[in-house]
């Protein structure tokens, strides 16, 4: 069995597309800090009869999460699927003329060396599979930069590259490499940004296989 490993998992975004991909029969490797949390998703999705684990880690720890999708691998089967889509803190966005070199070490370390060490970290099985997908789930200073919002205008942007170069160098080994801009919140409810809208649309990118940039709803300003 394969499973698909979601960096970044809560009970919006991530349990839906652990739900998702669940019912398609992939193990579930939930990552994320907070032990807790991860546990009650845990018994959700077990409760739906979806196999599931947590495994706690820092994003900005790259060992620590390269570790943790070791071990997911083990467990559960190769990461066929991989979802980068933690939620940056609200330091990060700070406006630029008072953004130093400092205050950008956090926001690469979150969207540049975290995926950086998922990827090098799932490669090896994806291509021993000969398949997998990779999937970056970024906000809308991914594609339009926000003064107010330096960190991560600067550190998306660099998200959005490594992915780009991913998705064409991977191509030809059948490996998939997506981004999902999802502009503004996600917000419950909506016809485009709810949770289980978002991930339908993550299942439709792995299933279909088609181009690297999709927008969940039109760009904000």
């Amino acid at each position: 069995m394969s499973s698909v490993a979601i960096v970044g998992a809560g009970p919006g975004l991530g349990a839906a597309v652990a739900r998702r991909f669940g019912r398609e029969g992939f193990g579930v490797a939930l990552v994320a800090r907070d032990g807790g949390r991860l546990d009650a998703l845990v018994r959700e999705l077990s409760g739906l009869g979806v196999e599931a684990r947590g495994y706690s880690a820092d994003v900005r720890d790259p060992d620590a999460l390269a570790a943790a999708l070791a071990r997911a691998a083990q467990e559960l089967g190769t990461v066929e699927v991989l979802q980068y889509s933690p939620v940056p803190q609200a330091d990060f966005m700070r406006p630029v003329l008072e953004t130093t070199h400092a205050d950008l070490r956090g926001p690469v370390e979150f969207s540049v060396y975290g995926p950086v060490a998922a990827v090098q970290q799932v490669l090896p099985g994806m291509r021993e599979l000969g398949r997998g997908t990779i999937l970056f789930v970024n906000g809308g200073t991914a594609v339009i930069p926000h003064p107010d919002r330096a960190g991560t205008s600067v550190a998306f942007a660099a998200e959005s590259a490594y992915g780009h170069l991913l998705h064409d160098r991977l191509a030809g080994e059948g490996i998939h490499v997506g981004q999902l801009v999802i502009p503004g919140a996600i917000v419950p409810g909506h016809p485009r940004k709810d949770p289980a809208v978002l991930a339908e649309t993550l299942w439709g990118m792995h299933r279909d296989r088609h181009g690297f940039r999709h927008y969940a709803d039109d760009l904000e300003g």
